[in-house]
């Protein structure tokens, strides 16, 4: 199994900063993440420093070329989950393979991609969840399904089947992007996966029964929604952080509120500005510095 010294979620802004500091300071660093949603095409025309318009691809292969220059290992990598350990470190799951990593930087942004069922809000904490290694012990043998089409909802799908034998998995009409691996263990499990949409979740007191795009009903317990990417509210909750809505709590040095785990950038819900998510970049490397050099509040 892989060790590092800081895993960063996230190649955008918020998170290229943050290695570039901790890297700096001879701490071996991780960035895990593909290309983020501003690395296009698009002019970026109010960045400090830049008197005629920049892209925003151009100003992420800049941020990646300096961070490489430092040492940090950038992998386009997709995290299916994360983990605190008995030891104080953290393990993370990803597609490829296990990584412990003794501090996290969590700079991924808020592309939760919503469930497309539409009373959702009202079954939340009563037949549907979001974390799987938060609730799956409250599903034990009974009959849950998870609704997502990509690797992340397969991980999820494959981890509930240790809790129950009854999972499926509902690709909400969405295409499959599962790699053929993950359809293999999905099929070795005996989890079937169904091009149908969930429209709607029944049940008086909570969760009975699903209702489908084309009117027929199925008996459910639990829907745990994975649709797209592992995103930070999904990273937040098997962490057990803090949260406002949808975003993560963290304090002005951007600090969860679990020791080692630093969240800068979209994910934290403040100004919503590529330069706001480079200095809070900035801030989250330096406390994780901190944080894995056991320096006090005064630097010493």
């Amino acid at each position: 199994m892989n060790h590092v010294q800081i895993l960063i979620v996230g190649q955008g802004p918020a998170g290229l900063s943050a290695a570039i500091y901790t890297a700096r300071a001879g701490l071996s660093t991780q960035i895990l993440g593909c290309a983020p949603k501003i690395a296009g095409d698009y002019d970026i025309d109010n960045y400090f420093g830049f008197p005629e318009p920049i892209t925003g691809s151009e100003l992420i292969e800049r941020g990646k070329a300096q961070a490489k220059r430092f040492g940090v290992d950038m992998r386009c990598e997709r995290v299916l989950g994360i983990h605190p350990t008995d030891k104080g470190t953290f393990e993370v799951k990803t597609e490829k393979g296990t990584i412990t990593a003794d501090a996290i930087i969590l700079a991924t942004g808020v592309a939760r991609v919503k469930s497309m069922i539409q009373n959702a809000s009202d079954y939340e904490g009563k037949g549907i969840s979001y974390c799987v290694s938060c609730d799956a012990f409250f599903y034990r043998n009974k009959k849950v399904m998870v609704v997502g089409e990509g690797i992340f909802a397969a991980n999820q799908a494959l981890e509930l089947k240790e809790y129950t034998p009854h999972v499926s998995i509902c690709t909400q009409g969405r295409a499959l992007t599962m790699t053929p691996a993950f359809l293999q263990r999905l099929e070795k499990a005996d989890i079937p996966i169904l091009d149908k949409t969930v429209t709607k979740a029944l049940g008086e007191n909570g969760l009975e029964a699903v209702l489908y795009d084309d009117g027929t009903t199925e008996p459910m317990d639990g829907i745990f929604v994975a649709r797209g990417e592992a995103s930070s509210l999904d990273f937040a909750y098997s962490l057990g952080l803090l949260r406002k809505g949808v975003f993560i709590e963290a304090d002005n040095e951007q600090k969860t509120n679990v020791p080692g785990v630093f969240a800068a950038g979209d994910c934290v819900g403040n100004f919503l500005q590529i330069s706001v998510a480079v200095g809070e970049g900035a801030k989250a490397g330096r406390s994780a510095i901190k944080y894995l050099k056991g320096f006090n509040n005064n630097g010493e």
